[in-house]
């Protein structure tokens, strides 16, 4: 097909949709169906010990590892994969590799099973790294396909179709899994589920890749000096970080509370799922995925209010609050016991999960030099972003699998934003050249 001109309308909603097909990972998988189904491997009142890798790992310090090495999987590859593409201009190829090595992980997953747990971990490993692999270069498209001045209203346009979707297959598979009586069947519907996962993203993925250019393909060979092209970028904006005080003041700061926010989002179902007394397994199953949808639907509105704030009082205030209502969170669930105080605390992380994410990204792009090269300066973020959850996630882990308790893990985490705050408070109004 010949390419659409930059801006038009066809081009910009075929961007877009991608998010409707890829969005359904994160809610299904990541956030809701899969966590259930892994807590459901373990018979009730077990250990849930699980043997891998020649150790012994409480079952959610497990995945909790697998999730920490995929992001640094990401991390490293990622620069160097969007280098070698721009180079090439084949980035449509890449983004194409990762959607159908997501789509054929969370396939995969239908044969999750305790007794071949390394291959299941592998199916697990690739839905993951398919989902941020293809976003790298998902993301990367936007400039290349919308002017400056459309691209705040089609990234809103995709997250809209993205969480529509989503919800959609989620309510499906919800309804697919809940019409069933017995433990067996329901967990049978689960792996269906996952299958559903895997085949919306990869066939409503097909018109995107049909619209979307192929990229600027100029022939070019891929070298050793191409592959770490993008790493040296990397370097290079680090460097130039020492002439813009606020932003690297900023960059250290966001780096901090964006390991407690990310690593929280990300164990928040397993945390659930285990510390919380829900009666019976049924009453759980409905009790995690109504909380859910809660965060979901209450992000939208944090999100908003995040930005009204934000607009009134400036980013950096506004940051600082919210990092203090995500310590005041650590906090509470501790303590926490029953689903009543699950459903409260789920609301307060929906109402600070879109807020903080959108602001946080926002006030980097602010505090940018005035340069061209935004991209490297997104890649560094994006990049630090990753190794933060890295780091976040490992920690979790490594308390859990030592004191046995996701409690004390998510109580730690209260340090990551009492520091983040604080990083914060030397966040200077004004650029002054660092020295």
């Amino acid at each position: 097909m010949k390419n659409l001109q930059k801006g038009s309308k066809k081009l910009l909603n075929a961007w877009a949709f991608y998010d409707w097909a890829n969005s359904v990972y994160t809610l299904t998988i990541a956030s809701s169906i899969f966590p259930l189904f892994y807590s459901f491997l373990f018979a009730e009142g077990s250990d849930k010990i699980v043997a891998a890798f020649g150790l012994e790992f409480k079952s959610s310090a497990l995945i909790t590892y697998v999730t920490a090495f995929t992001f640094l999987v990401v991390s490293v590859t990622s620069p160097i994969l969007s280098g070698i593409a721009d180079y090439v201009g084949n980035k449509k190829n890449f983004m194409k590799f990762f959607c159908y090595i997501g789509g054929a992980g969370c396939i995969g997953l239908y044969w999750f099973s305790l007794d071949t747990i390394h291959l299941s971990l592998l199916f697990y490993f690739m839905g993951l790294i398919g989902y941020w692999g293809s976003l790298v270069f998902y993301n990367s498209y936007l400039p290349d396909i919308a002017f400056p001045e459309q691209q705040d209203s089609i990234s809103a346009k995709g997250f809209s179709m993205g969480y529509v979707g989503s919800v959609l297959l989620l309510i499906l598979n919800l309804v697919m899994v809940m019409s069933q009586e017995t433990g067996e069947e329901k967990m049978q519907m689960m792996r269906y589920s996952f299958v559903t996962v895997g085949l919306w993203w990869i066939l409503f993925s097909q018109y995107t890749f049909y619209i979307l250019p192929k990229g600027v393909s100029n022939g070019h060979k891929v070298t050793k000096a191409v592959v770490f092209n993008g790493l040296k970028e990397l370097k290079l904006v680090w460097l130039q970080l020492n002439q813009n005080l606020r932003l690297k003041r900023y960059l250290v700061a966001f780096f901090v509370f964006s390991m407690a926010v990310q690593t929280i989002m990300l164990v928040a179902v397993y945390f659930g799922e285990e510390e919380i007394d829900w009666g019976s397994s049924d009453a759980k199953t409905q009790g995690l995925i109504i909380s859910i949808l809660v965060i979901q639907l209450v992000a939208i509105l944090g999100a908003f209010l995040t930005s009204r704030a934000s607009s009134k009082f400036g980013n950096i205030p506004t940051l600082i609050v919210v990092n203090f209502i995500w310590m005041s969170l650590c906090v509470y669930a501790y303590f926490m016991e029953t689903p009543i105080q699950f459903y409260i605390a789920a609301s307060l992380v929906g109402l600070v999960m879109g807020g903080i994410q959108s602001l946080a990204r926002s006030t980097y792009s602010k505090f940018l030099p005035d340069t061209e090269d935004t991209t490297s300066y997104f890649s560094f973020y994006d990049v630090a972003e990753k190794i933060g959850i890295v780091i976040g996630m490992v920690i979790f882990a490594t308390i859990d699998q030592v004191t046995g308790s996701m409690r004390n893990a998510i109580l730690f985490l209260f340090l990551f934003f009492l520091v983040g705050i604080a990083l914060l408070f030397r966040v200077p109004k004004e650029n002054p050249i660092s020295n």
